[in-house]
Protein backbone atom coordinates (compact mmCIF):
# COMPACT_ATOMS: atom_id res chain seq x y z
CA UNK A 1 0.00 0.00 0.00
CA UNK A 2 1.28 3.31 -0.74
CA UNK A 3 1.99 6.12 1.54
CA UNK A 4 0.98 9.21 0.57
CA UNK A 5 1.77 12.20 2.78
CA UNK A 6 -0.13 15.58 2.83
CA UNK A 7 0.80 19.02 4.13
CA UNK A 8 -1.09 20.80 6.49
CA UNK A 9 -0.63 24.41 6.33
CA UNK A 10 -3.76 25.99 7.05
CA UNK A 11 -5.18 26.60 3.49
CA UNK A 12 -6.03 23.61 2.25
CA UNK A 13 -9.07 21.30 1.62
CA UNK A 14 -7.46 18.22 2.72
CA UNK A 15 -10.60 15.97 3.38
CA UNK A 16 -11.68 15.53 -0.11
CA UNK A 17 -8.06 14.65 -1.01
CA UNK A 18 -7.23 12.09 1.89
CA UNK A 19 -10.75 10.24 0.77
CA UNK A 20 -9.59 10.45 -2.66
CA UNK A 21 -6.48 8.63 -2.06
CA UNK A 22 -8.07 6.59 0.21
CA UNK A 23 -10.35 6.10 -2.80
CA UNK A 24 -7.78 4.86 -4.90
CA UNK A 25 -6.19 1.99 -2.31
CA UNK A 26 -2.97 4.82 -0.57
CA UNK A 27 -2.10 5.01 3.18
CA UNK A 28 -2.76 8.69 4.03
CA UNK A 29 -1.32 10.86 6.38
CA UNK A 30 -1.81 14.47 6.87
CA UNK A 31 1.28 16.42 8.27
CA UNK A 32 2.67 19.83 8.99
CA UNK A 33 5.62 18.45 10.73
CA UNK A 34 9.34 19.18 8.61
CA UNK A 35 10.85 15.48 9.40
CA UNK A 36 8.06 13.44 7.82
CA UNK A 37 7.85 15.47 5.08
CA UNK A 38 11.37 15.26 4.19
CA UNK A 39 11.00 11.81 4.34
CA UNK A 40 7.61 10.76 2.66
CA UNK A 41 7.76 8.57 -0.24
CA UNK A 42 4.38 10.84 -2.02
CA UNK A 43 4.36 14.35 -0.89
CA UNK A 44 0.96 15.80 -1.79
CA UNK A 45 0.54 19.87 -1.48
CA UNK A 46 -3.19 20.72 -1.62
CA UNK A 47 -4.63 24.64 -1.10
CA UNK A 48 -6.86 27.16 -1.85
CA UNK A 49 -7.21 30.84 -1.23
CA UNK A 50 -4.40 33.74 -1.73
CA UNK A 51 -0.50 32.72 -3.34
CA UNK A 52 0.75 35.12 -0.03
CA UNK A 53 -1.57 33.14 2.19
CA UNK A 54 0.06 29.90 1.05
CA UNK A 55 3.02 31.10 0.69
CA UNK A 56 2.97 32.70 4.70
CA UNK A 57 1.35 29.27 5.90
CA UNK A 58 4.11 27.53 4.66
CA UNK A 59 6.85 29.83 5.92
CA UNK A 60 5.14 29.94 9.54
CA UNK A 61 5.12 26.45 9.93
CA UNK A 62 9.00 26.19 8.53
CA UNK A 63 7.70 23.53 6.16
CA UNK A 64 9.61 25.85 2.87
CA UNK A 65 13.05 24.05 3.34
CA UNK A 66 11.59 20.48 4.17
CA UNK A 67 9.70 20.64 0.85
CA UNK A 68 12.92 22.33 -1.54
CA UNK A 69 14.82 19.16 0.28
CA UNK A 70 12.63 16.68 -0.68
CA UNK A 71 11.57 17.71 -4.36
CA UNK A 72 15.63 17.58 -4.85
CA UNK A 73 15.76 13.94 -4.12
CA UNK A 74 13.76 13.54 -6.90
CA UNK A 75 10.74 11.87 -4.97
CA UNK A 76 7.45 12.19 -6.24
CA UNK A 77 5.42 15.26 -5.48
CA UNK A 78 1.76 16.59 -6.68
CA UNK A 79 0.80 20.24 -6.27
CA UNK A 80 -2.51 20.93 -6.23
CA UNK A 81 -4.86 24.57 -7.25
CA UNK A 82 -2.68 27.16 -5.20
CA UNK A 83 -0.45 24.10 -4.20
CA UNK A 84 0.73 23.99 -8.12
CA UNK A 85 1.11 28.02 -8.27
CA UNK A 86 3.12 28.21 -5.34
CA UNK A 87 5.42 25.89 -7.09
CA UNK A 88 6.14 28.79 -9.65
CA UNK A 89 8.55 31.62 -8.95
CA UNK A 90 6.44 34.32 -8.27
CA UNK A 91 3.10 35.18 -7.84
CA UNK A 92 1.32 38.69 -8.44
CA UNK A 93 -1.40 37.89 -6.36
CA UNK A 94 -2.21 41.58 -3.85
CA UNK A 95 1.61 41.98 -4.68
CA UNK A 96 4.51 40.56 -5.55
CA UNK A 97 5.56 37.39 -3.69
CA UNK A 98 8.02 34.43 -3.87
CA UNK A 99 7.11 30.99 -4.27
CA UNK A 100 8.34 27.66 -4.15
CA UNK A 101 10.68 27.58 -7.45
CA UNK A 102 10.38 23.97 -8.15
CA UNK A 103 9.22 25.34 -11.41
CA UNK A 104 10.36 28.59 -13.40
CA UNK A 105 7.80 30.94 -14.21
CA UNK A 106 5.23 33.44 -12.67
CA UNK A 107 1.51 33.29 -11.92
CA UNK A 108 -0.83 36.37 -12.59
CA UNK A 109 -4.73 37.35 -12.71
CA UNK A 110 -6.83 35.53 -15.82
CA UNK A 111 -7.66 38.62 -18.19
CA UNK A 112 -10.80 39.79 -17.94
CA UNK A 113 -11.03 40.10 -21.73
CA UNK A 114 -10.02 38.29 -24.40
CA UNK A 115 -10.12 39.90 -28.14
CA UNK A 116 -12.80 41.68 -26.48
CA UNK A 117 -14.99 39.22 -25.10
CA UNK A 118 -15.50 39.00 -21.41
CA UNK A 119 -15.04 36.23 -19.65
CA UNK A 120 -15.87 34.97 -16.30
CA UNK A 121 -13.73 35.28 -13.58
CA UNK A 122 -13.35 33.11 -11.10
CA UNK A 123 -12.66 30.20 -13.89
CA UNK A 124 -15.17 27.80 -12.06
CA UNK A 125 -16.29 24.70 -13.73
CA UNK A 126 -15.94 21.52 -15.97
CA UNK A 127 -13.38 22.40 -18.88
CA UNK A 128 -11.45 19.78 -21.10
CA UNK A 129 -7.62 18.79 -21.24
CA UNK A 130 -5.51 19.47 -23.91
CA UNK A 131 -2.40 17.77 -24.47
CA UNK A 132 1.16 19.49 -25.33
CA UNK A 133 2.47 17.00 -27.53
CA UNK A 134 2.92 14.29 -25.00
CA UNK A 135 1.48 10.82 -24.54
CA UNK A 136 -1.17 11.16 -22.49
CA UNK A 137 -1.01 7.62 -21.15
CA UNK A 138 2.36 9.15 -19.35
CA UNK A 139 0.31 11.59 -17.44
CA UNK A 140 -3.55 9.01 -16.87
CA UNK A 141 -3.39 5.86 -15.59
CA UNK A 142 -5.80 4.97 -18.61
CA UNK A 143 -6.58 6.56 -22.06
CA UNK A 144 -9.95 8.87 -23.20
CA UNK A 145 -11.30 10.37 -25.39
CA UNK A 146 -12.50 13.52 -23.65
CA UNK A 147 -10.12 14.83 -20.45
CA UNK A 148 -12.80 16.74 -18.58
CA UNK A 149 -11.76 18.11 -15.41
CA UNK A 150 -13.01 20.65 -12.55
CA UNK A 151 -11.43 23.97 -12.12
CA UNK A 152 -11.97 26.47 -9.20
CA UNK A 153 -9.24 30.37 -9.63
CA UNK A 154 -9.17 33.56 -10.57
CA UNK A 155 -5.31 33.32 -11.71
CA UNK A 156 -3.06 31.32 -13.68
CA UNK A 157 0.37 30.20 -14.12
CA UNK A 158 3.04 30.76 -17.00
CA UNK A 159 6.22 28.51 -17.08
CA UNK A 160 9.33 30.11 -18.30
CA UNK A 161 10.29 27.12 -20.41
CA UNK A 162 7.19 25.95 -22.54
CA UNK A 163 7.77 22.49 -22.30
CA UNK A 164 7.08 22.30 -18.66
CA UNK A 165 3.77 23.08 -19.38
CA UNK A 166 2.35 19.70 -20.47
CA UNK A 167 -1.34 20.26 -20.39
CA UNK A 168 -3.39 23.15 -20.74
CA UNK A 169 -6.97 24.25 -20.80
CA UNK A 170 -8.86 26.20 -23.76
CA UNK A 171 -10.70 29.05 -21.55
CA UNK A 172 -12.68 31.04 -24.12
CA UNK A 173 -9.64 31.48 -26.43
CA UNK A 174 -7.25 31.74 -23.95
CA UNK A 175 -4.92 28.93 -23.33
CA UNK A 176 -4.52 28.47 -19.13
CA UNK A 177 -1.52 25.73 -18.33
CA UNK A 178 -3.83 22.79 -16.25
CA UNK A 179 -0.97 20.67 -15.59
CA UNK A 180 2.99 21.66 -14.78
CA UNK A 181 5.86 19.00 -14.32
CA UNK A 182 9.48 19.27 -13.93
CA UNK A 183 10.94 15.95 -12.96
CA UNK A 184 9.10 14.50 -10.94
CA UNK A 185 7.00 17.70 -9.55
CA UNK A 186 4.17 17.65 -11.29
CA UNK A 187 1.30 20.26 -10.70
CA UNK A 188 -2.61 20.55 -11.52
CA UNK A 189 -4.31 23.78 -11.78
CA UNK A 190 -7.34 21.63 -11.72
CA UNK A 191 -8.67 19.62 -8.34
CA UNK A 192 -8.30 15.58 -9.34
CA UNK A 193 -10.06 15.07 -6.17
CA UNK A 194 -12.97 16.54 -7.57
CA UNK A 195 -12.47 15.68 -11.50
CA UNK A 196 -14.48 11.89 -10.99
CA UNK A 197 -12.58 9.63 -13.04
CA UNK A 198 -10.22 11.50 -14.81
CA UNK A 199 -8.86 13.10 -11.33
CA UNK A 200 -8.63 9.54 -10.39
CA UNK A 201 -6.62 8.33 -13.37
CA UNK A 202 -4.16 11.04 -12.89
CA UNK A 203 -3.86 10.39 -9.23
CA UNK A 204 -3.89 6.45 -9.99
CA UNK A 205 -0.72 7.23 -12.06
CA UNK A 206 0.95 9.77 -9.49
CA UNK A 207 1.11 7.19 -7.43
CA UNK A 208 3.39 4.69 -9.76
CA UNK A 209 5.96 7.33 -10.42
Amino acid sequence: MKKISIIDYGLCNIFNVVEAFKHIGCDVIVTDESDKIKNADYLVLPGVGAFQNGMNGLNEKHLIEPIISYVEQSKPFLGICLGMQMMMSSSSEFGEALGLNLISGNVNKIPNKMENRKHKIPHIGWNNLIMNDIDIKKIFATTRRTYPVYFVHSYMASCDDPADCIAYTDYNGLKIPAIVKKYNAIGCQFHPEKSGHVGLDLLKNFIEM
